[in-house]
């Protein structure tokens, strides 16, 4: 009896037993890092020696096991198989391997994984999926965040185990932060300067406290410098492996592409510069003629080069440079129609609405123009324009009729610099003015300037009219080239760094500090923040410091993110949606009648006309999103994760402005709504218009210099006799110098580039992202509304009528073209798609 009873039992127990196949996707390590090619054989030692090898175990989400908490119960562990075997090619990153379970089913439905990695090296999971699970039809896939569920709704006996991740990623909060971590902290801006280096490279912390506020940026851990214990240590200059989470690191395809792209720009500066031993005048260009030199046309079939340049080996990724001919930089879309149409008044005005820093220009409603800066303290600094100055270009108009009639725009960046100029200007290498510009909407849709005045302290302000003959045409190019050095200037810092980069890196940390990757408010964000953390460590190593490449090629020279910092303070997280901004810079009136609730005041206004179609689909998209999972305010209001995430994004994340009333309050489907729109907005579309075009406007400098070294030329004096007598040469001794030039045209042009691997607005990384229906489904309209948008933006860039589309330069406006289903845009200088994320 008792051994047909024990045969009973075993029988009942094999019976029970069920096999489960599964495939595991990853990436090793040593194809994600050129160092790590000994990987395979110290993985090979391991496991044949230490037996020591990649396990996975299942959780059960339905059976809970008493001696571990009551937490789901754990299976046994299987382990991948062929992991030293397979073969693993550089260049295709991603290998498949298998793995079998021992499942029994009295352990019910497994709803999660524990994988552990016995090896000495890293690797990068992808997916796992699981076929033949009992209770389950078809096949399981986890993208290992792919299932979403609210805190509420978590199985019970897996909540464990997710806010156990959870801590496992905010870390300790102290201790030095190694390459293989996976921890998301707040630090200042304290890594900036370098003052054991001597006085020249002290700078100022960044964030904590009430002169210089700033968002916060991922901490490292670094120790503090000998001298200054409120700085931390810098690595060395070209130590690019400064520390973020691990998986925010970049993919090895963006890694070469950056490193290709970067050599090659270096190689650039290099040969130039070389040249230039030989001229006469080796640290000037004499003429526009010397900057041509510098560009080479690239083939027709660059783009099918690239295409098929993306599965060569990895080290033959780092040596391509996408069909261009050697040291020589592509010449920038500005010139390759025209390469003197940059100059006229028309495409200066056109670059204010359809450029690279298309989101300054605002309404005038006062002339003239006035101040908000302190009396007390700068004086009065309302404007010394009259209407004497404007009136010969007012095509019949008084200006109180412009005024009247939404004539009268201005791009005004005298408040934001006029704190700063004696300080900028007391620097060796600039001599800057701050601008107002005045222009005139003129009934054909195009924005003609009307005035520029030139401003210093304590000092009379100077005010210059259109000219084109002559001495006073050449004094008229110099007074735009002031304006579109202070345009530069503030883009570069506050559009493109301060209000893109930096301001989405804290909901970065917060996002994965608080928020479950079950969490679909994760999952929603998380594309958008891809690639982000890694491009600001790599610009606070080598492009924000002290000394660094910013610095060397832009007019605040070090004092560049102190100014951006104080600028911070006008920072409002709920202006950042497009329609809050045009109503603000009134450029729009609310209009219930429009499509978006807006009327555009400039009917021609392509970055506003393309944008407003862009947020209306984004906002769509989260509005659907959001609905499915938030059926009431009260589910907003009870979700512990949501709660917490936006309270520390507030508290810690944007701290310096925790106490402001314009904060939304989340407790609300529609603040929730609105604030995944704004971020995702910021991260996409806004990132894409103010970074894509920067090489082709500004990659020719003198369309868009970056430093003025003189002021303007008086009569009777020997430089405006030389202006008389060569007026293109002392322009340009004027405007950025030459090797100032080569090192900020190469480094926009690296900005400039998309990457290969890039996913852009409507795209997602894997078809399994979510295994909800619903959110699929929404998810695939959101792409069409994107085609769709596609088609708009062609017919109107093709629509004549529309000047400000294509302007004298012919170059049509696609900064905000999705790009989701024109695939000929593979990566490089394309000047269009809207990438998902602020990925360089």
């Amino acid at each position: 009896m008792k051994n047909t009873n024990n045969k009973s039992t075993e029988k009942l127990e094999m019976s029970m037993k069920k096999t489960i196949k599964g495939t595991v996707v990853l990436m090793k390590k040593n194809v994600l890092d050129v160092k790590d090619f000994g990987a395979s054989f110290l993985d090979w030692v391991y496991e044949t020696i230490f037996h020591k090898r990649v396990s996975i175990q299942l959780i059960s989400s339905t059976h809970c096991d008493p001696s571990n908490g009551s937490n789901g119960k754990i299976g046994k562990a299987a382990f991948i198989e062929d992991w030293t075997t397979k073969k693993t090619t550089v260049a295709a990153g991603e290998t498949s391997f298998s793995v079998t379970f021992e499942w029994d089913e009295s352990m019910g439905v497994p709803g999660a994984f524990l994988i552990k990695n016995h090896h000495r090296r890293q690797f990068y999971l992808k997916t796992v999926e699981l076929e033949h699970v009992p209770g389950h039809d078809g096949t399981i896939h986890f993208v290992c965040n792919s299932w979403a569920y609210l805190p509420s709704s978590t199985p019970k006996l897996l909540l464990h185990y997710r806010n156990q991740e959870l801590i496992n990623l905010r870390g300790t909060g102290s201790g030095m932060l190694k390459e293989w971590d996976r921890v998301y902290d707040y630090a200042y801006y304290n890594d900036l300067g370098a003052p054991d280096r001597g006085l020249k490279y002290i700078r100022p912390v960044l964030g904590g406290n009430e002169e210089f506020p700033y968002p916060r940026r991922g901490r490292t851990g670094r120790g503090p410098t000998k001298t200054d214990p409120d700085s931390e240590k810098r690595l060395c200059l070209l130590n690019l492996n400064i520390y973020v989470p691990r998986d925010e690191r970049f993919s090895h395809i963006k890694f070469s592409d950056f490193s290709a792209y970067a050599a090659k720009s270096i190689g650039q500066v290099i040969q130039a510069e070389f040249r230039a031993i030989f001229d006469k005048t080796p640290t000037e260009f004499d003429s526009f003629r010397d900057i041509m030199k510098l560009y080479g046309d690239a083939p027709k079939n660059a783009a099918k080069k690239m295409r098929k340049n993306i599965n060569l080996e990895f080290v033959r990724e780092l040596l391509r440079n996408d069909g261009e001919k050697l040291f020589k930089f592509p010449k920038p879309d500005v010139l390759k129609d025209n390469e003197s149409a940059w100059r006229t008044d028309q495409e200066f005005g056109r670059e204010m609405v359809a450029g690279v820093n298309p989101v300054v220009i605002r309404r005038l409603e006062k002339f003239p123009p006035a101040s908000k800066l302190d009396p007390n303290k700068y004086g009065d600094q309302t404007s010394s324009m009259t209407e004497e100055h404007l009136k010969p270009n007012m095509n019949g108009l008084t200006i109180e009729e412009a005024l009247k009639t939404n004539k009268l725009f201005i791009l005004d960046h005298h408040d934001a610099l006029m704190p700063y100029l004696k300080q900028i200007n007391s620097t060796k290498s600039s001599r800057i003015y701050a601008t107002r510009t005045v222009l005139l909407l003129k009934d054909d849709g195009t924005l003609k300037p009307l005035a520029i005045e030139l401003s210093l302290p304590d000092k009379d302000s100077e005010v210059y009219t259109p000219s084109e003959d002559g001495v006073e045409g050449t004094i008229w190019q110099l007074a735009k080239a002031y304006a579109a050095v202070n345009d530069s200037g503030y883009h570069q810092l506050i559009s493109h760094w301060l209000n893109t980069h930096a301001v989405i890196e804290p909901f970065i940390i917060a996002t994965n500090r608080q928020l479950s990757v079950l969490h679909p408010i994760y999952k929603l964000l998380k594309p958008h923040f891809r690639d982000t953390m890694n491009i600001n460590a790599l610009a606070r190593q080598i492009l924000i410091n002290a000394g660094g490449v910013l610095e060397m090629t832009v007019f605040p020279a070090e004092y560049a993110m102190e100014m951006s910092a104080v600028l911070y303070k006008n920072w409002v997280f709920p202006e950042q949606a497009l329609p809050a901004d045009l109503l603000k810079r009134g450029v729009a009136v609310k209009d219930p009648s429009q499509p978006h609730g807006l009327k555009l005041l400039i009917d021609d206004y392509p970055f506003a006309i393309d944008g407003l179609e862009i947020w209306s689909a984004i906002q769509t998209w989260v509005h659907d999103y959001c609905k499915i999972y938030y059926e009431s305010d009260e589910m907003v209001q009870n979700d512990s994760e949501l709660q917490s995430w936006w309270t520390e994004l507030r508290t810690e994340g944007h701290g310096d402005k925790k106490d402001e009333p314009w904060w939304p309050q989340m407790k609300s489907r529609v603040e929730l709504m609105d604030t995944c729109t704004i971020i995702i907005w910021v991260a996409s579309a806004l990132h894409a218009a103010v970074n894509f075009g920067q090489y082709p406007y500004a990659g020719y400098l003198p369309n868009r210099p970056t430093v003025s070294r003189r002021f303007m030329p008086k009569p009777g004096t020997p430089e405006y006799a030389e202006l008389e007598s060569n007026p293109e040469k002392e322009f340009l001794k004027t405007i950025t110098s030459q090797l100032q030039t080569l090192l900020g045209v190469s480094l926009i042009e690296i900005l400039s580039r998309h990457s290969t691997d890039e996913i852009y607005l409507g795209q997602s990384e894997s078809p399994y992202w979510t295994s909800d229906p619903d959110a699929l489904e929404a998810f695939k309209r959101f792409g069409r509304k994107l085609e769709d948008i596609e088609v708009k933006i062609k017919e109107r860039n093709n629509d004549e009528c529309l000047k400000n589309r294509n302007g004298l330069v012919k170059v049509p406006y696609t900064l905000l073209y999705p790009n989701t289903s024109d695939y000929t845009c593979v990566g490089g200088l394309t000047g269009k798609g809207i990438p998902n994320s602020i990925s360089i």
